[in-house]
C-alpha cells in the first residue's frame, strides 16, 4: 500500500518508545508536545508583528534583534522584568540610562499582567546569574524600544498557580484562569490529541470525518435531552445526546468509515466527571465485529498518546461484566490495585452467626469479602463504624469487620463466633498478612458485590490519605468490559424492561432466541473501555435487521416506533452489519494530563448546578422574544397565585 512520505514518518513514530519525563515547565509546554506529534515545529511568528515567542529564545540567538509580545509575569527594583507569552518566559532588563527614560516609564509603570510589545537585542546573562530551571535561562533581551498595548487592572487573582482560588471564581474569571501554566498545558494537550487522533482516522485508516446536526427529534430511552422550541406551535427538537441514529444512518448509506468529534448534550446534572454539553470521539464502521472495534481503539489511542507519559501497551485485558461485577463490585473496575472480591460462602455453610445463615439460606445469597491491607494498623474506630453506617443506610446490608491476626474486633461481637476453623480458611482464601483487616457480607450476589465495590474504593482513598500508596497516579491501566446484559429491569417498574445500552444495540449471537423466551437473560455485544475505574469509552455492534429492531423496541421495551419510523425505514433498504463507540474526549483527557475535574480540560466548562458564571448563563429571555415561539413563561409565584385563587 503507498503511503505519502509524511504519512510513512507517521506510521513510523508508532514505534518509536515513548520516554517518561516529568511535567514540561512552562517554557518547553507546547513545544514539547508539538515535538511529539508533528514532524517539524511549525512558525508561530508567522503572520503576526513578533519575530519571536518569549520561550524560543537561546543562546544561538546571541546578538539577533527581536521584538516580543507578552503579559509582563514579574518585575523586579525596576531594573528587570519576566515576560510572558503562550510559548514561555524570557527576562527582559528595563534600560536606566537618561536617553530611554521614555521606554522605563512604560516598563516600570504598566502593572503585572499588562500587554507590552518590545524590541530588542539578546544578550548572554551575567556569569552566576543564568537560571538553569528557565529553557531561557542563558539569556537576557536588552530593550531598545518599549510599547504598552494594554493595561490590565487590579486583578481578582494572581496569575499562577500555586496561589489558591475557589473553583467558582476561576470559572466567573475563565479568560485569565486560561492564563495559568496548568490550563494551557491542559488544553493544548487535548489539542495534539485530537489531531494525532484525525491523523490516525482519517490519514491512516481511511475515516471520514461528517458534521451531523445538532437540532433533531427526541430519542426514546437514555438521558434527558435539551429541547428547543421552534416556530411551530407545540413542536420542538431536541438537542442530541449523541449522534446514534445519525452515524447508523451514514452506514446505511454506504460511508463505510465515519468520525466525529462530536458535541452531545444532557440535560443533567454536572457532576465532576459529567458536563450538560461535552464532547466525544464517534465512531463507526461497517462489516466490523466486536474485535475489530477494540483493535482500532487500542491502536488509535496508543498512536495518540503523549510523549511525556509511559507507553500504551496492548491489546488491553478483557473482562466480562459478570466478571467485573463478582471480582471488584462494578462494571468499572480500577485495575491498579487489588482488594478483589472473594466468595467465602463455603467456609460459613454451619456458621452460628445469624445473619450469614439467613442469606445462605435464600436462593441467590452467598457471603463475600474484601481484604483490606494493614487495615487495623489504618483504619480508626470511627473508619469502622462509618464504613459500617454506609452499609446499613444505602444497602440495607451489614458489613462484620475480621481482625484475623488482631484481638480488635470493634463493635463486632458476632466475630466471637467464628471458629478457629473458619479464621484459617479465611486466611488462606483472603491470603491475609498480620495487620490485615477483612470486610465480610452476606446477601443476594448483586447487593453483595456492589457494597463491598464501593467499599473498596472508599478504603483505598482512606489508606492513601493516610500515607499507603495503592493507585499508581502514572500508571494508566485500561480495561475492556464486556457480555453486558442487553435488558435491565426499570427501576419504577421492575416488570418492564429497558435497554442497558441503548435499543440498537445488538444481542449476543448466542443469546438471539432468548430474546423470545427470557429476554432478561440475554446478553448484548456492547463494550466498555475502562480507564482507572472511570468508563472512558462504550460502544456495540448494532442491530441492522429492521424486523428484529422493530420487535426489541414494540415488544420488549414497548416504544413508540413511529418516533423511530424513518431508521426502521433505513435498516429495511439494504442495511451493512456495523458497529461502532464513543470515547468521552473530556473525561479521557482529564485522567491524561491528572486533573481533578473534567472542567480543567474544557475551555469554557458549565458550573456544578450548569451554569455559566463568566456570562451568567442560562439567562432570562423577554416575553416578546418568546411570542415567536408560542411560549409564556409560568414562573413559581404565579402558579401559587392559581392555586390560592
Amino acid at each position: 500500500m503507498y503511503f505519502p512520505s509524511w504519512l510513512s514518518q507517521l506510521y513510523r513514530g508508532l514505534s518509536r518508545p515513548i520516554r517518561r519525563t516529568t511535567q514540561p515547565i512552562w517554557g518547553s509546554v507546547y513545544r514539547s508536545l508539538l515535538q511529539s506529534s508533528q514532524r517539524r515545529i511549525p512558525e508561530f511568528s508567522s503572520f503576526v508583528v513578533r519575530t519571536n515567542t518569549c520561550g524560543e529564545l537561546r543562546s544561538s540567538h546571541l546578538g539577533q534583534e527581536v521584538t516580543l509580545c507578552g503579559w509582563i509575569q514579574y518585575r523586579r527594583q525596576n531594573t528587570f522584568l519576566v515576560l510572558r507569552d503562550f510559548d514561555g518566559l524570557v527576562q527582559v532588563i528595563i534600560p536606566q540610562d537618561e536617553s530611554a527614560a521614555s521606554v522605563k516609564k512604560i516598563l516600570c509603570e504598566a502593572p503585572v499582567e499588562s500587554v507590552v510589545q518590545v524590541s530588542g537585542t539578546v544578550i548572554s546573562r551575567p556569569a552566576g546569574q543564568e537560571n538553569p530551571k528557565m529553557p531561557t535561562g542563558e539569556i537576557e533581551i536588552k530593550v531598545k524600544t518599549a510599547e504598552l498595548l494594554n493595561a490590565c487592572k487590579k486583578l481578582p487573582f494572581e496569575i499562577k498557580d500555586f496561589v489558591k482560588k475557589t473553583e467558582a471564581l476561576r470559572l466567573q474569571y475563565r479568560y485569565l484562569d486560561l492564563r495559568s501554566f496548568q490550563m494551557q498545558y491542559n488544553l493544548r494537550l487535548r489539542s495534539q490529541m485530537v489531531m494525532k487522533m484525525r491523523e490516525y482516522l482519517c490519514n491512516l485508516h481511511g475515516f471520514v470525518d461528517i458534521e451531523t446536526p445538532t437540532l433533531f427529534k427526541r430519542t426514546p430511552g437514555g438521558a434527558k435531552e435539551f429541547l428547543v422550541p421552534s416556530r411551530e406551535p407545540g413542536k420542538f427538537y431536541s438537542l442530541p445526546q449523541s449522534p446514534q441514529q445519525f452515524k447508523q444512518l451514514l452506514m446505511v448509506g454506504g460511508l463505510d468509515r465515519y468520525f466525529q468529534v462530536a458535541r452531545c448534550y444532557r440535560d443533567e446534572g454536572s457532576r465532576p466527571d459529567r458536563q450538560p454539553e461535552f464532547t466525544q470521539i464517534d465512531i463507526e464502521m461497517s462489516f466490523v465485529d466486536q474485535t475489530g472495534i477494540q483493535s482500532l481503539i487500542e491502536g488509535l489511542l496508543q498512536y495518540s498518546w503523549p510523549n511525556d507519559k509511559d507507553p500504551v501497551v496492548v491489546p488491553f485485558p478483557t473482562m466480562t461484566f459478570a466478571e467485573a461485577l463478582a471480582t471488584y463490585g462494578t462494571d468499572k473496575p480500577d485495575t491498579r490495585f487489588g482488594m478483589k472480591i472473594i466468595d467465602i460462602s463455603d467456609v460459613f455453610r454451619n456458621t452460628e452467626i445469624g445473619f450469614l445463615q439467613d442469606a445462605l439460606s435464600k436462593p441467590h445469597g452467598t457471603v463475600k469479602a474484601i481484604c483490606i491491607p494493614e487495615g487495623a494498623k489504618y483504619l480508626k474506630r470511627k473508619d469502622i463504624e462509618s464504613i459500617r453506617k454506609f452499609a446499613a443506610d444505602h444497602f440495607n446490608q451489614e458489613i462484620l469487620p475480621v481482625f484475623l491476626n488482631a484481638n480488635r474486633n470493634w463493635n463486632s461481637p458476632v466475630a466471637n463466633f467464628i471458629m478457629e476453623s473458619q479464621r484459617l480458611e479465611l486466611i488462606r482464601l483472603m491470603e491475609t498478612q498480620e495487620e490485615d483487616v477483612v470486610l465480610l457480607t452476606a446477601g443476594e450476589h448483586n447487593k453483595a458485590c456492589s457494597l463491598l465495590g464501593k467499599l473498596r474504593l472508599e478504603c483505598a482513598d482512606l489508606l492513601e490519605t493516610r500515607g499507603v500508596v495503592l493507585r499508581d497516579p502514572t500508571l494508566f491501566s485500561f480495561l475492556w468490559v464486556v457480555d453486558f446484559p442487553l435488558f435491565l429491569p426499570k427501576e419504577e417498574n421492575p416488570r418492564e424492561l429497558e435497554s442497558a445500552h441503548h435499543p440498537f444495540t445488538a444481542p449476543h449471537p448466542s443469546d438471539i432466541h432468548l430474546l423470545y423466551t427470557e429476554p432478561k437473560k440475554a446478553r448484548s455485544q456492547h463494550y466498555d473501555l475502562v480507564l482507572n475505574g472511570n468508563e472512558i469509552g462504550g460502544g456495540s455492534i448494532r442491530i441492522h435487521n429492521a424486523e428484529l429492531q422493530r420487535y426489541i423496541l414494540a415488544t420488549l421495551l414497548k416504544e413508540d416506533v413511529k418516533m423511530l419510523s424513518h431508521l426502521l425505514q433505513a435498516l429495511d433498504y439494504g442495511a451493512p452489519p456495523h458497529g461502532g463507540i464513543a470515547l468521552g474526549l473530556d473525561r479521557l483527557i482529564c485522567l491524561v494530563t491528572g486533573s481533578r475535574s473534567i472542567r480543567d480540560v474544557i475551555a469554557f466548562p458549565k458550573s456544578f448546578r450548569g451554569h455559566d458564571l463568566m456570562s451568567n448563563t442560562p439567562d432570562s429571555v423577554p416575553p416578546e422574544e418568546l411570542k415567536p415561539y408560542h411560549i409564556r413563561v409560568s414562573k413559581p409565584t404565579d402558579s401559587k397565585a392559581e392555586r390560592a385563587h
